[in-house]
Formats: structure tokens, C-alpha cells, sequence
């Protein structure tokens, strides 16, 4: 009888020390953190010991010393980064303020009353879960960015909020967590405090493993970190077409284990034999005990992507790239073996007029600076129609060789020889020795808390590729003549044309 009642109080013991460790410890750090800090989205918050390294939080402040000029602040002040867009109309907005805020509101009420009900069967069954509130804010920052999206990019230059968001993301208290259906990979949707929502990839490679050779494209790993590094490359080159991106340490076991409703997911985890807390997802491929992922013990990187909104408040279509890659071990498309694929794709809608073309050449250089070959359909908001922009989602089999460039990928380039004068103009800039594209990216990319986020070979990889990228264009010119080729997309000032031409011939 006594043996029985110190068994009992070990084990009472035992899960309050886990309820205490790995949920209330951490809101406190949070809400200390927060209350001493101030959500001013500025500094060093909190220094994390993982793999015999130490991860900080989210700064969205300079990190150049005042000694060494920020090259990326100089890039942003540049005319070509500063061109005023037409005044938006109200039609050119992707929501309205008063729809959303009703939406989220009733999604809110539907949430709340689905965790009383949750919560009230696990008493039932004399289980203990916590409790998740919810802080609704109308303020909050994924709101702000999802009413910022407009036809022209999913958020301004000058979005303020955008860095907000970075910074919740990587520190907001995770309440729940599900299996994102997949057919290849394991990724998680997790809902935040403030009810955002951010899909997970976690740590599959380490930062110097290149994809081997014999690999093929639609069977590699996907990587967290190139979803972090595309975000940022993106918003290097102007484009505002990727969804914001942060690197973020999850602790397995308290932020996804203890907080999930899903049986499935609780039902995948498991302690390895290196005593590292493991769980794997329900998909048709990778997503076997061998492809699980692991803590260290508990500990785990990955990439936190902001949602969009809604399919039911903003649809969107996904429509196959025109340029898109045979799926099998031995099939070859049209565009492989035809040099004037090109002729035929400007004869059908809606690629036969307005920037649909142009808007696929963009992602078609995008995806050659990452080494993305697995753009396969691409996105557009429906609202906006056929002059909205591309989404460029999906970015996880990128900056898998930096050793090789991958030029069918400039397909797109190569046999239709045209591009946008901005998007020209920005990477003929980004060629000159004071707005280096390796440089203004890594300088980016130390503001992420996983930093290094890419190794320094696949940063000079990234100029290795810009040039060949240029080097293209400029054979286009010299067979067609600029006017063919370059496209005004843009009104420019004289100034910037020429600050944006000077040293560059294409």
C-alpha cells in the first residue's frame, strides 16, 4: 500500500514537472519578455542554447557595425526600389477591412467553442489537457499583412508590419498543431496566441549537405532553410511575391505534442534511440519512421511561413506552368526537345498579351537563382485576374547544389528572349560591386535568429548565377535588338534608369 502511493505521487510529480517545464515555463519566459521588451520588434530578446549553438531571436535592426555601410539599406533607398505606384483603388485591394475582421471573428467563436467542448470530454475521460486561449487583436500583425496584399505584391516596400509579423511567428505561443495533407513531405500547420496561422518544414539537411548528384528533382528533401532564404531573396530582387518566412527553434514535445487534437499526430511520436523525441507524418512517400524528424532531445529548426488568407474570403487558382517538367524517369516535355515551344505558348491565353508572359519569366529567374526545379503549377488570386501577379509558394527544394547551375530552368529566358525593364534594371544593379547580390543577401539573411541560413558557397553561387542570368539576356539583345527584348513594365525617372544602367551591359 505505501509502494503503491509513493508510485502514485512519483508519477503526480513527474507530470507536473513536464506540465511546468515545457508549458508554463515557456508563456512565462514569453510574457517576461514581452512585458519587459515591449512588442517593439527591435533587438535581442532571447538567446537559445541548440547543437552547441546559441540562436536569438528576431531583429528586424541593422546589423552592420557603423563602421561598414548596410549595403541592403542602400539598396532599399535606391530609385529603383522607391517608384511610386499608382494610387490603389478600392477594387485593387484583396480584402476589405470589415469582411475580414468578421470572418476571423466568427472563425475565433467556432474555436472557442470547439477547445470548451474538447476540454470538457478530456475531464469526462479524467484527462488533464491545458487550456489554450486565444487574444483575438484586430492589430495584429498577420491581419495588417493580409490586408495589405494588393495586385501589385503581397505586401509595400515600406510594410512595417511585415518585420512584426517575422518576430511573432518565431515567439507567439503555439495552441495547436496538425498534419498539413501532403503527398511527399512532413509539414505542420500550427495556429498561433493572436490566431495566426504559420506552416512549419522542419530541419531535414544540414546547411553544407548538397543534394547528390543522382537525385532526381521531385525526390529530394525538401529544406527549411531555403524557404527562409527564398523569402528573403524575393524581397532582395523586389518581387514581394513570397509569403514572409522565419527560422524558428520548436520544442516537439511541448509546442506540438502537448498542444495537437489530432490521435494521428500523437500517435507518430516516439523516443529514438539517441533518446531524441521523433515523430513522423501519414503521407504516400517520405513519411515513414525512417523519414521521421528529431529533436535534440526536444529542440527543432524549421522555417515558419505565414498563411494567406483564406480560400473562402480570397480564392485562388493553381494553374500548370507552361514550362513544366516531366514527373517520370524517362518522359521529356515539349519545351525539352522544341526550341520555338515559346511561338506556341505567345499564341494561347492568357500568355498571348499582358504580363502573364513576363510575370513567368520573373519566376523562371527567381527560381534559376535558387535552383528550384520544381515549379510545376504556379498561383494567382482570382480577384486580381489575368494582370494579377505569380505567387512564388513552395520554395523548399531550392539551394539544394551550389555547385551546379541548372540552366534549363532559363528555359522560360532562353526562347522567349523578353523580360521586364524593372526586373532587369534591379539585377543589373544587384551585379555592381556596391550592391553585391551575395552580399545584400547575407546581409539579409543574419537577421533570421537560424542564422547562417545558407552556407557561403551557395551565396556565391548566387552571383556565379545573376551573371549568367545577364549574360543571357544580353545574347537575346544582340539577336533581337533591346526593343524586342525589354518590356516597360514601369515609368522610371531618368534617375533611376541610369543609376540602374550605368556599369551593366546585360
Amino acid at each position: 500500500m505505501r509502494r503503491d502511493r509513493f508510485l502514485l505521487a512519483v508519477t503526480l510529480t513527474t507530470v507536473l514537472a513536464a506540465d511546468v517545464y515545457f508549458v508554463l515555463l515557456p508563456r512565462l519566459r514569453a510574457w517576461y519578455h514581452l512585458s519587459r521588451n515591449g512588442c517593439t520588434c527591435q533587438g535581442v530578446n532571447v538567446s537559445i542554447e541548440y547543437r552547441g549553438q546559441t540562436f536569438q531571436k528576431w531583429t528586424s535592426g541593422n546589423n552592420a557595425t557603423s563602421e561598414q555601410e548596410s549595403k541592403l539599406e542602400r539598396l532599399f533607398s535606391h530609385p529603383l526600389y522607391n517608384i511610386r505606384l499608382p494610387e490603389l483603388a478600392p477594387d485593387e485591394r484583396l480584402l476589405e477591412e470589415e469582411e475580414l475582421m468578421g470572418y476571423y471573428r466568427r472563425k475565433v467563436t467556432r474555436w472557442e467553442r470547439q477547445q470548451k467542448l474538447y476540454v470538457e470530454a478530456a475531464a469526462a475521460s479524467n484527462i488533464s489537457i491545458p487550456e489554450q486561449p486565444v487574444t483575438f487583436d484586430p492589430n495584429a500583425s498577420w491581419l495588417k499583412f493580409h490586408l495589405g496584399i494588393n495586385r501589385y505584391a503581397l505586401y509595400s516596400r515600406d510594410d512595417r508590419s511585415i518585420d512584426r509579423l517575422l518576430h511573432d511567428m518565431q515567439s507567439a505561443n503555439i495552441i495547436s498543431a496538425v498534419v498539413k495533407p501532403s503527398g511527399h513531405h512532413l509539414k505542420l500547420a500550427l495556429k498561433l496566441q493572436d490566431f495566426g496561422k504559420a506552416m512549419f518544414k522542419p530541419m531535414r539537411q544540414e546547411r553544407h549537405e548538397e543534394t547528390p548528384e543522382d537525385f532526381f528533382y521531385f525526390v529530394d528533401f525538401q529544406r527549411h532553410n531555403a524557404e527562409i532564404a527564398s523569402f528573403h531573396l524575393d524581397r532582395v530582387l523586389d518581387f514581394r511575391r513570397v509569403p514572409p518566412v522565419v527560422g524558428r527553434l520548436i520544442n516537439v514535445t511541448g509546442e506540438i505534442l502537448y498542444t495537437t487534437h489530432s490521435d494521428d499526430l500523437r500517435s507518430v511520436f516516439f523516443t529514438s534511440p539517441a533518446n531524441n523525441t521523433c515523430f513522423f507524418a501519414k503521407c504516400l512517400y517520405v513519411c515513414k519512421t525512417e523519414y521521421a524528424v528529431c529533436g535534440h532531445p526536444d529542440l527543432l529548426e524549421g522555417s515558419m511561413s505565414a498563411y494567406l488568407p483564406g480560400l473562402s474570403i480570397a480564392p485562388r487558382i493553381s494553374i500548370p506552368n507552361p514550362w513544366i517538367r516531366s514527373y517520370t524517369f524517362t518522359g521529356r516535355e515539349e519545351w525539352e526537345v522544341n526550341p520555338a515551344y515559346c511561338d506556341t505558348i505567345k499564341g494561347l491565353y492568357p500568355y498571348s498579351s499582358g504580363n502573364r508572359l513576363l510575370n513567368i519569366i520573373d519566376m523562371t529567374i527567381f527560381d534559376f537563382l535558387t535552383g528550384n526545379m520544381d515549379r510545376h503549377h504556379y498561383e494567382i488570386f482570382t480577384k486580381f485576374g489575368d494582370e494579377g501577379f505569380l505567387l512564388h509558394l513552395d520554395n523548399a527544394r531550392g539551394f539544394g547544389r551550389h555547385s551546379h547551375d541548372e540552366m534549363s530552368i532559363l528555359a522560360p529566358l532562353t526562347q522567349c528572349c523578353i523580360i521586364k525593364r524593372s526586373t532587369l534594371l534591379r539585377l543589373r544593379l544587384l551585379a555592381r560591386p556596391e550592391y553585391r547580390l551575395s552580399d545584400v543577401m547575407r546581409e539579409s539573411l543574419g537577421r533570421d535568429s537560424l542564422m547562417p541560413i545558407l552556407t557561403e558557397p551557395h551565396l556565391q553561387a548566387l552571383d556565379r548565377r545573376l551573371g549568367r542570368v545577364l549574360k543571357t539576356v544580353g545574347r537575346c539583345v544582340k539577336k533581337l535588338g533591346e526593343a524586342q527584348v525589354v518590356v516597360t513594365d514601369f515609368v522610371a525617372s531618368s534617375g533611376a534608369t541610369e543609376r540602374g544602367d550605368e556599369g551593366q551591359s546585360g
